[in-house]
């Protein structure tokens, strides 16, 4: 809708080509930083709101080494971690790469 607007936001939906995955909580302020970011990068990813959701949880965390916390991110099946890891990786310049990396 607003995408002549991304050259100007230096948004690159174009060069994205890694498979996202977030579980996420409606109301996480973790979960929805990390996805503003990932929105901000101009990814399309693949959201699963587990609110409530045990065994949606469960699958979760079986993927995600245990963890429970949310939210939890997948790039091309590799766990990231959660919020503070992505941002993480953003600010040591490694995200960019992985998100253009094929899934």
């Amino acid at each position: 809708m607003l995408d002549f607007l991304n050259p100007i936001l230096g948004r690159n939906p174009d060069k994205i080509n890694a498979n996202v995955e977030i579980y996420t909580w409606q109301t996480c302020p973790y979960c929805i930083a990390a996805k503003l970011l990932l929105w901000w990068k101009g990814v399309d990813f693949t959201e699963y709101k587990i609110d409530g959701d045990e065994a949606a949880r469960q699958q979760m965390a079986q993927r995600a080494n245990g963890r429970r916390s949310v939210p939890e991110i997948f790039i091309n099946n590799q766990h990231i971690g959660g919020c503070d890891e992505l941002y993480a990786l953003n600010n040591k310049g490694n995200l960019d790469s992985m998100l253009m990396a094929n899934g």
